[in-house]
């Protein structure tokens, strides 16, 4: 079986662009965000699937992307609607970069999407491949996070639904992506009888599977939506948990997302500053023959140079994005 490399994509915002609303398309395409998706699934009513599929089709054909990655989320596989939704976009949609698959439960799922797509591009001749990235929505799916990284190297990358997720675990929370008041812990009472309240990420688990899947087997973690689009200090809060955890995107619900996220998974200047002077710092311990060099008390060595190369690698990225 012939392997195929996995490209480099700049995915540090994801931006949801519902598949009814032509209006919109011409505003995402000239957006600051990196990727987005024709959205076909949740966005649409049962009644407008067929309508959102030939917007999404005609979309593609002819509004100008630029260098966006551009994906279509199909509906489920256990839809009557994702068998059209797959293999008509695929066939008739050049531009198109990626089919977005909802509710990923199993490597099962990603296999059959994968030979969907093959046979198109047998039977068309297409000459770009077209990629996967999955949604990880459901408690099924985070138990099966490993099998299904493996499923295809079509697969690029993995999406944390947190909205069907709080559903299939059914902790009730109105607002998705945004923390809970109610997972948290008290502590003992202090010397005047006070007791702190701890508050707790009930994401953590969920989140860092995905994460440690998507490292082991060369695929983007994408951190997925915050819905109060109104919370701007929230949504940085919480690109900044998935950062921390190893995710290098995160959708965007509302244009105002976008900038947000832009700045939360690109390098800071901080950050830049460090790559550079760490790396000078080990170039002349190198050539005094050592691996290992003291700097205001911490100590420095070549994995802390893999991680200066990570941040000019990435910045490298960014800057190679056509605006």
């Amino acid at each position: 079986m012939t392997h195929h490399q996995r490209p480099s994509r700049l995915q540090r915002c994801e931006l949801a662009v519902p598949a009814t609303s032509p209006r919109f398309f011409a505003k995402a395409a000239a957006g600051a965000a990196d990727s987005l998706f024709l959205d076909l699934e949740d966005a649409v009513a049962p009644s407008h699937k067929d309508q959102a599929r030939a917007q999404a089709i005609e979309a593609l054909q002819a509004v100008d992307w630029g260098a966006k990655t551009v994906a279509v989320r199909v509906n489920g596989l256990d839809t009557p609607w994702a068998l059209k939704d797959i293999v008509d976009i695929a066939r008739q949609c050049p531009r198109l970069d990626l089919i977005l698959l909802p509710k990923t439960g199993c490597g099962a799922d990603v296999h059959f999407v994968d030979q969907l797509l093959t046979l198109v591009e047998r039977e068309t001749g297409r000459g770009k491949r077209i990629g996967i990235e999955v949604l990880i929505e459901s408690a099924k799916g985070v138990a099966n996070v490993e099998e299904i990284a493996q499923a295809s190297d079509r697969l690029e990358a993995m999406i944390f639904g947190v909205g069907d997720y709080t559903v299939d675990m059914r902790t009730h929370d109105r607002v998705f992506g945004r923390p809970s008041e109610r997972y948290a812990v008290l502590t003992d009472a202090d010397a005047q009888g006070v007791r702190q309240r701890h508050w707790n990420d009930q994401w953590h688990f969920a989140m860092a599977r995905i994460a440690t899947a998507c490292r082991a087997w060369g695929l983007r973690p994408i951190d997925g939506p915050f819905t109060d689009f109104g919370d701007a200090d929230g949504y940085r809060a919480c690109a900044q948990r998935a950062k921390a955890l190893g995710f290098e995107g995160k959708w965007a619900i509302h244009p105002s997302q976008i900038e947000l996220a832009n700045e939360v998974f690109s390098p800071s200047a901080e950050e830049l500053e460090w790559a550079a002077r760490t790396t000078e710092l080990l170039a002349q311990t190198t050539r005094d023959g050592q691996g290992a060099v003291g700097a205001k008390g911490v100590l420095i060595d070549m994995a802390h140079q893999k991680l200066a190369d990570s941040i000019v690698q990435r910045q490298a990225l960014i800057e190679r994005q056509p605006r």
